[in-house]
Formats: structure tokens, sequence, C-alpha cells
């Protein structure tokens, strides 16, 4: 009877236990894409559904990280296997978002170099006043370049075994990830255009917008990082939902890099 109640796992994986919070998180995404839809076309209820959709996915962030922060830190669950499987799940999900971003380039130089006569046959569009390059969007991209770096500079130091530059290099890298959402806010405030505003509004935005979405979310995982490492959750072997958060964002530094050389200045530039 005692070697039966001992149950000894005989393989390196992790069987997680049964969780509502897939459940939960589709109902969250459900309500957000149906909310945002109906407060877009003005329809009553729509803004009060989708801030519920919102609230119950950073809910479900929330609970679902913690259960697997404790799986991975306290019950020792995730082994070099499981360890494996979500590097290599990260990978896939990354190169997931890269195709997600690659719709969007694809419809921008669609439209680009062969301009139909409804918008005037010409890039930009007759009656667009493109935002110039050399202004809040090249501050931003040193701003994003520099935290970039500092997220490196982070990392090398949970290598390395300093706890405090590691975490004063994510303070640093989470203060430009506000301060780039603000700056491209305050563009979108200002832009000499809207996003209904022909094929160039609708693609400008868009890209931009869902490039601003993801650096919110990583700006979120930084921060979850960061309260991690404070409370001693990563080693200098052991510290993957680090390593996860600064491939995330090397990725939204690359895409905006793609942003700004073709949206900012091959479109401002170019006159087709």
């Amino acid at each position: 009877m005692k070697e039966q109640a001992k149950m000894v796992q005989r393989h390196p994986f992790h069987l997680v236990d049964p969780s509502p919070w897939p459940f939960v998180a589709a109902l969250g995404g459900l309500s957000s894409t149906f909310g945002g839809v109906l407060y877009m076309h003005n329809y009553g209820g729509g803004g009060q559904l989708l801030c519920l959709g919102l609230v119950t996915i950073l809910y479900v962030m929330f609970t679902w990280w913690r259960d697997v922060i404790r799986e991975a830190s306290f019950e020792g669950q995730h082994t070099a296997a499981v360890q494996q499987g979500l590097r290599m799940g990260m990978i896939l999900f990354i190169v997931s978002e890269v195709m997600f971003f690659f719709a969007f380039f694809w419809a921008f130089f669609t439209s680009s170099l062969s301009p139909v006569f409804n918008i005037g046959g010409v890039w930009p569009p007759a009656g667009i006043e493109a935002i110039s390059p050399w202004g809040l969007p090249l501050l931003n991209t040193i701003i994003l370049l520099s935290s970039g770096a500092s997220v490196t500079w982070a990392h090398h130091a949970i290598v390395g075994g300093f706890k405090k530059e590691a975490l004063l290099g994510l303070v640093i890298t989470i203060i430009f990830a506000v301060i780039f959402t603000g700056l491209q806010g305050f563009e979108y405030i200002n832009a000499p255009f809207a996003m209904s505003d022909s094929v160039y509004g609708s693609v400008f935005f868009m890209a931009t917008g869902f490039h601003g979405f993801h650096v919110i979310i990583g700006t979120i995982f930084l921060s979850i990082c960061a309260f991690r490492l404070y409370l001693d959750h990563f080693s200098r072997q052991r510290h993957f939902g680090f390593e996860a958060a600064a491939w995330y964002w090397h990725f939204v530094d690359v895409v905006w890099l793609f942003l700004f050389l073709t949206i900012y200045w091959w479109g401002f530039n170019v006159i087709v």
C-alpha cells in the first residue's frame, strides 16, 4: 500500500492539472471581440461588454501566470524537457506574430506600389499629409532600441548573478516602454489623418496600433518579470520566464524598425 501511495513519475514531462483558465480566457476574448464591434458601430452596451472582456483577460493573465509560476518555482514541474517545450512554444508563437504583421506590410506595399485611381493614383494618397519620420517616429525608434539594449543588459546581469543590476536594467526598460507608449498616443492624437482616411489611414493605424498593443503586453510581461526577480524566482541557470519576455521584446523592437523604415520613412519619401 505504501508503494502504491508513492506515485513515482517515470517521465520528465509535466501533466498539467485541469484548469478553468483556458475557458475563461476564451469567454474574455469573445466578449472583447463582440464588445469592440458593437462599440465601434455605436450599439448600446458595446463599451461595457468590451471592458468586461478586457478585465476578464487581464484577470486570466494574472491567475494563469500565477499557476505557471507556482508550478515552475515551487513545485519543480519545469524539468529540462518541459523548458525545451516552452522554448519551442515561444519561438512558434513569435513566428505566428511575424506572420500577423506580415499581413499589414503586404497590405501597405500592395497599396503603395500600385496605388489605385480612387486615391489619386499616387502614394501617399491625394489629400493625405504623411507624418514626418524625423520627429516623434525617430525619437520613438531611439527609445525602443535603447530599451532593447537595457533588457539585454538585464539578461546578462541575471546570468552573471547580479540581481541589482538586472533589476535596474528591467526598470529602465519598463520606463522606456511607458515613454514610447505615451509618445505614440500623443502622435495619434495629433495625426493629420484618421483611420477612415483611405487605405493609408487604415494601414497606418492598424499596423502601428497593433504594434503599440504588443508594446503594452510586453511592458506587462517585463513588469511581472521584474517583480519575480525581486522575489528571487530567477537563478543564473533557470530564468526562462525572463528569456521569453526578452525574446518577445526584441521581436517588438524588430517590428518597429520595419514599421519605421517602411510606413514612416519610405512611405513619406516615395511618391508613386
